[in-house]
């Protein structure tokens, strides 16, 4: 869907750069200078390549573009789970537990972008998902700090998932899908348990959803928001390949979720 305004903001931007008054695609925007009203459209995007995407995410920006070029976005408010925060619901607990699907990390990266561009009733036309985007986050994968989660059914289709980056102890999830009864949910669970497994401190999820906070996401202003990311991003993330091919598993090794795993 596209953003109020994107369009004429878009060609202001565009107009600017090609006067030369700003530096707009060179350099990453002032985070802290980004002007009221504008939904968090905040510059231009120069380059999509896997430093960019890094240093832009570190200072709490993502690309998004339905018209004209990428652009970067920083919205006022952002939904975040801090990961002690992780609520695993006890239906889907017995689901990841009872093996209903199966879940795996970094087995289809491609195939579960694939899916999360693709257009369906529920989630819209995804329009931003542009095959410019795609290619940046496949890049980033081969880079090994773009991550998928796939959940399978019995006959190994892939049903639902999510895809995202990881910057230092922070994981940004860019989307997800669900093509079966609670494969979306469960995906992302798993992913939750997957990361506080690993030692991350949020999964950023970008945007309010009703199933978020039933997980644990709660809404956070984009100053407290960015100066978290100042120090949770600061070191490295390990990179390669996740692989856990058992999504119960995942969740049994969560430190917060244990003692409600399987809860009533």
């Amino acid at each position: 869907m596209m953003v109020f305004g994107e369009v004429p903001a878009t060609l202001g931007l565009m107009a600017r750069q090609v006067l030369g008054q700003t530096a707009e695609g060179r350099v990453l925007p002032d985070p802290n200078r980004i002007n009221e009203g504008s939904e968090g459209l905040a510059g231009l995007c120069g380059d999509l390549d896997v430093s960019t995407l890094l240093s832009a995410y570190a200072k709490g920006f993502y690309p998004r573009s339905t018209f004209g070029p990428q652009k970067w976005w920083a919205p006022e408010e952002r939904m975040v789970l801090f990961l002690e925060q992780f609520q695993l619901g006890s239906r889907i607990a017995r689901k990841l537990a009872g093996g209903f699907y199966r879940i795996g990390f970094d087995e289809s990266f491609g195939e579960v972008v694939e899916a999360c561009a693709r257009p369906n009733g529920r989630q819209g036309k995804r329009r931003w998902i542009r095959a410019d985007l795609s290619a940046a986050f496949r890049e980033a994968h081969d880079a090994g700090v773009a991550h998928s989660v796939e959940v399978r059914d019995f006959e190994g289709n892939l049903v639902g998932g999510a895809y995202g980056l990881a910057v230092g102890k922070v994981f940004f999830t860019e989307a997800q899908f669900s093509m079966r009864p609670d494969a979306g949910r469960m995906g992302l669970a798993a992913l939750n348990c997957h990361l506080q497994a690993r030692g991350f401190l949020a999964n950023d999820a970008k945007h309010l959803s009703g199933t978020l906070c039933q997980q644990g996401f709660c809404l956070v202003p984009r100053g407290s928001f960015n100066r978290f990311l100042e120090k949770a991003c600061a070191g490295p993330a390990a990179l390669g390949s996740w692989r856990l091919a058992d999504g119960a598993g995942a969740a049994e090794r969560a430190p917060q979720t244990a003692a409600s795993f399987g809860a009533a």
